[in-house]
């Protein structure tokens, strides 16, 4: 979808009375979708999921982005503390059980969100990975809530180019090799011969934390 669709199916939205948010990892590519919606409506609210694990540069980011795009940036967090967030053996989740700590970290906070609202604006790609290429532009979520993927369509190319005509910013872990960011422990550096949502989790067998596979009807 290019910028004047978006602006008219949120204008449909907004006619309808439905409430809507957007979540945001803050990174690079993500920036494309916020410039969007800071032109079309920036009172929608964007919510960062904050596990607690990111990186000092991630945070010092996302305000930084805040403030230029002028969005209203609020921080959504697990409600199980970390010390709680351990195995039997005392070993924090993300060592041992990295699906449950997604869970109770990234997706049980956002399902509270559909819960409060009616659409979920999502900047997923197809071209990210095939889980993502299986969605549609419009799908039903939790709760009665709608997930509305406006940036499905887009590819890399795309998303550089944008980025290159609005001049925004880049993510600063980028110049050090990470394209793909997320939790601290979870992230490393990209290999020339990996995909990109491959420096996630790398080892792990694991490849999405459960916000596009859990909170989504097929």
């Amino acid at each position: 979808m290019q910028y004047e669709e978006i602006k008219e199916r949120i204008g449909k939205y907004r006619d309808s009375g439905k409430s809507l948010f957007t979540t945001s990892s803050f990174q690079s590519h993500s920036l494309v979708l916020l410039h969007i919606l800071s032109r079309i409506d920036n009172t929608i609210p964007v919510y960062f999921i904050n596990t607690g694990y990111h990186f000092p540069e991630t945070m010092r980011f996302k305000d930084q982005i805040s403030k230029q795009f002028g969005l209203i940036s609020r921080d959504l967090k697990s409600d199980v503390p970390k010390f709680m967030q351990r195995d039997a053996e005392g070993r924090l989740l993300f060592t041992s059980d990295p699906d449950h700590c997604c869970y109770l970290n990234k997706t049980q906070p956002v399902d509270a969100m559909l819960m409060a609202h009616d659409i979920w604006i999502n900047g997923v790609r197809a071209d990210q990975s095939a889980t993502r290429a299986a969605m549609k532009v419009e799908q039903p979520a939790r709760h009665g809530c709608i997930r509305f993927h406006p940036m499905l369509d887009w590819n890399a190319k795309m998303i550089w180019q944008y980025q290159k005509e609005y001049s925004l910013p880049k993510h600063p872990l980028e110049e050090k090799g990470f394209l793909s960011i997320g939790c601290e422990p979870c992230t490393r550096k990209l290999d020339p011969e990996m995909q990109e949502r491959e420096a996630r989790w790398f080892g792990m067998n694991k490849v999405e934390c459960g916000l596009h596979t859990d909170l989504i009807s097929k």
